[in-house]
Order: C-alpha cells, then sequence, then structure tokens
C-alpha cells in the first residue's frame, strides 16, 4: 500500500513506478535516512507524541534495519519509491503497527532535505582530506627538486626561469582556495531542516535544536518554506567540486604536455601509464587524460542542477528529485581524481635539465639597463632589438659578449654577463611571493608547518 493510496481509488501504472522511482539511487542516502529518524524519535518522545513503550519497539526496529544496510542485505523495491519509505515499510515489517508512528509531523520534503545535507556533510570532510593529501604530495616534490631551474610560461610561450618547486607550490595555492571554498560551503550546508514539515512547519512541538545537537548540526533553518526549497548549498558544493576539477584539468594538462618528447620536462611512472594496442613505442598518460576528461562530468553535474532549479515556484517540487544523481556522480569523480593525482605527484621526476638557454633572461637584462637609469620602456625597446639581433645571429642570450651588448647601450658594463644566467635571474627577485629561492624555501617551511610535514 502506498503512503499516500487514500486519496486515490486507482493503482498507481507500473510505467508510472519506474518513471517515479529514486531508490536506484537515493539508496545512497540510507544511513543518513536512518540517523534522522533516530534524532526525528527523540523529538517525538520529548514532545509526548509517542509512548516510551513505542519509542523502545521503534527504536529497536531501526537498530536492526541499520544492521541490515551495513551488512548490504537490506532489500530495496522500487514500488516503494524511495529510501524514505522503503526504511519505514520495512520497519512495519519488523515491528508492526508503531511503525506508522515514526513519519508524525514530518514530510519527505524535508527527510530529504536533511538525508542530503548529512551526506554532504560527510563528502565535504573526505574530499577535504583528500584536497589535503594531494597538497602535501605538492609539497613534498617541491622539496625534492627545489634546486631545479624550468622555463616559465605564459600564452604557452617561454616567458622567465623560474623553479621547479615554485611552480608546484602555484597548484598546492589553487587546491588550498579549493579546500577554503569547502570549508565556506560546510557552513551553509550544516543547518538542520528537519522539522519543517512539507513546507508549513509542523503541528507538534518537536525540538529542533535537539534534534540539530543529535545530528551534528550547528544551526536550524528559519523558515520552513524555504527549507524544504532550498537547494543552494547543494549548487555551492557543486561550484567548489567543479574549482577542484578544473584545477586537476590544470595540471593534467600541463603534466601531459611536459611528458612528452617535444618537452621532455618529466617522466611519469609506468604504472600509472598504458601502451598502445597497435604501436609498441606508445606510452600515453591515460590517467591524467582521463582526470582532464572528467572534468566535464563535474561540469555538467553543476550545470544540471542550476537549469533544474531555473523557475522552480515555492516551495518543493518534484523536479528536485533530480538532483542527487549529479551530486553523487561529481561526488565519486572528484574523489576518484584526487586519489589518482596524488599517485601522478607521488611518482612524477623532473628531468634535472629542463632548462635550455634562449631568450628567458630578456626581461632581466632590461631591469639591469633600468638599475643603470634608463627608463623602463626604453630599456624595453633596447632589449627587444639585442632580442632581434640574437635571433639574427642564431644565440642565446647567455653567450652575447659585452662587446655585442655595448652596440646597443653604453650602460651596458662588464657586470652585465653576471646576471644573464638563469641562477641570477631567479634570485634577482626581490617580491615577497617570488620564485627567489629565499621566498620559495620559507613557503616550503611554512607549509611543512601547516600541514604536519615531517
Amino acid at each position: 500500500m502506498k503512503a499516500w493510496s487514500g486519496r486515490f481509488k486507482e493503482q498507481t501504472l507500473g510505467d508510472v513506478e519506474a518513471f517515479t522511482e529514486s531508490i536506484s539511487f537515493d539508496k545512497e542516502l540510507a544511513i543518513y535516512d536512518i540517523m534522522q529518524d533516530f534524532a526525528h524519535l527523540e523529538a517525538l518522545l520529548k514532545a509526548n507524541v509517542i509512548s516510551k513503550e513505542s519509542y523502545e519497539n521503534i527504536k529497536q526496529g531501526l537498530n536492526e534495519i541499520l544492521d541490515m544496510i551495513n551488512s548490504n542485505i537490506m532489500d530495496w523495491d522500487i514500488k516503494k519509491e524511495d529510501v524514505h519509505m522503503n526504511i519505514e515499510s520495512k520497519l512495519y515489517e519488523l515491528i508492526d503497527e508503531d511503525a506508522k508512528k515514526l513519519h508524525t509531523g514530518r514530510s519527505r520534503n524535508d527527510q530529504v532535505n536533511t538525508d542530503l545535507r548529512l551526506y554532504l556533510k560527510d563528502k565535504i570532510l573526505e574530499v577535504f582530506r583528500l584536497l589535503k593529501a594531494l597538497k602535501q604530495s605538492l609539497i613534498k616534490k617541491a622539496i625534492e627538486h627545489k634546486d631545479i631551474i624550468m622555463p616559465g610560461y605564459t600564452h604557452l610561450q617561454r616567458a622567465q626561469p623560474v623553479l621547479v618547486s615554485h611552480y608546484l607550490l602555484a597548484y598546492k595555492e589553487a587546491f588550498l582556495r579549493d579546500s577554503q571554498r569547502l570549508i565556506d560551503a560546510y557552513r551553509r550546508i550544516d543547518i538542520l531542516t528537519l522539522g519543517s514539515g512539507a513546507l508549513a512547519g509542523s503541528d507538534f512541538a518537536l525540538d529542533r535544536f535537539l534534534e540539530a545537537s543529535i545530528l551534528g548540526f550547528s544551526k536550524i533553518s528559519r523558515n520552513s518554506m524555504d527549507a524544504v526549497a532550498d537547494r543552494d548549498f547543494a549548487l555551492e558544493y557543486l561550484f567548489s567540486l567543479s574549482s577542484i576539477a578544473m584545477h586537476l584539468s590544470r595540471i593534467s594538462e600541463d603534466l601531459i604536455i611536459f611528458n612528452t618528447e617535444e618537452f621532455k620536462f618529466v617522466e611519469l611512472p609506468d604504472a600509472i601509464c598504458t601502451g598502445s594496442s597497435i604501436m609498441p613505442n606508445k606510452k600515453n598518460p591515460d590517467v591524467l587524460e582521463l582526470i582532464r576528461g572528467k572534468t566535464s562530468r563535474v561540469y555538467s553535474s553543476l550545470f544540471n542542477l542550476m537549469v533544474n532549479l531555473k523557475a522552480l515556484p515555492m516551495s518543493y517540487n518534484r523536479d528536485l528529485q533530480e538532483d542527487k544523481e549529479p551530486i553523487f556522480d561529481a561526488t565519486k569523480t572528484i574523489i576518484d581524481s584526487l586519489k589518482m593525482m596524488k599517485i601522478v605527484i607521488d611518482g612524477i621526476k623532473f628531468n634535472k635539465s629542463i632548462y635550455t638557454g634562449n631568450l628567458l633572461l630578456a626581461t632581466d637584462l632590461a631591469n639591469y639597463l633600468v638599475e643603470k637609469g634608463i627608463p623602463f620602456r626604453e630599456a624595453h625597446h633596447i632589449v627587444g632589438a639585442i632580442v632581434a639581433y640574437a635571433l639574427e645571429q642564431n644565440k642565446v642570450l647567455e653567450l652575447l659578449t659585452k662587446e655585442e651588448l655595448t652596440k646597443f647601450s653604453e650602460k651596458f658594463d662588464k657586470d652585465a654577463k653576471d646576471i644573464i644566467s638563469p641562477k641570477s635571474s631567479i634570485n634577482r627577485k626581490k617580491t615577497y611571493g617570488s620564485t627567489n629561492e629565499d621566498f620559495v624555501n620559507k613557503q616550503i617551511n611554512i607549509s611543512l608547518l601547516e600541514y604536519n610535514i615531517d
């Protein structure tokens, strides 16, 4: 019998049951549904809505169902529509009439919202831990390669020399922002909506602060209509995951390029690469390509929910049943991708001979002229002419002689040759946060303390 069958004279069509069921995916929330059943039971007892005997009977039945769920022996039936009705029906099988009392004062509308918030609180903590582990791997890899200099890029063109450690710590900073976004999202998820009923609240004096305390929520919702209609918290969560996916995709792209024969900046371990079914020479970075590719799934999940919510009238609408699958898929995708990226970073090796001289020190020459009193725009023009000359002579800047430099400006002295080296370029940087060795080492030391790395 359907929970709402009293209103209807006809049986629900089988095709309708198959179309409207959500148990095939919302059983993912089963543990959280049981958790809030226990909390609601306590509130019902405190409000004298149920007797102590009924309370004990229901509690025993819920514990039995919890054991079934944990043991993976719970039967899920699409005829019972969703996780809430499956659990309620199973409770009736176990304890009979007392099971009918548990739903007093609540709706599946506030139930599912509470379940989803409990699920997201857990998943945010899991993603946060994985982000921390990835940041720790980036820091350790930065220490391992802290003396290697590489070309830094803008517009995918060689720009200026930077330390490999500086490059790796750049992604640590990006993932740090992702962690901060998750913390901020958690604050808005951490609100109890149970007790809001279908939309108008409950006729029973349920202690929502008691329920919040039992379930570990720091706040309770202030408007019952908004509470059951709200999925903003899920949007914010999915945006946070999308940001993580974007950063994972960017570092994947870098490492895919750096791993090519043309670059040869890095070497990926054989254990995370695959071969070709036809070309024996191939060593493909499939893990990185899949992380890059799976970013679209996470973006799609965010867009899916945004479109779902567009123009939904207040308050709850069945459209919101469609919120869970994109959330579950994006969560699994990010968790798997973070685990894979940590494996990649732990195993990757940077070539010690990444840096090869060409024109990357042009800015250093321009700044040298500024130090000699020439305005920067004029210095920029002079060094531009030197670069054109070097290209014509097929020379790198490091090999230009003092005599060649003075043809373009008499301000070049013998000390000009001292700065035309990648090491000098690195250590001439004076701003906090730059690629200067001392500043990078300070950032590493700060990170070691922040992330409890020995």
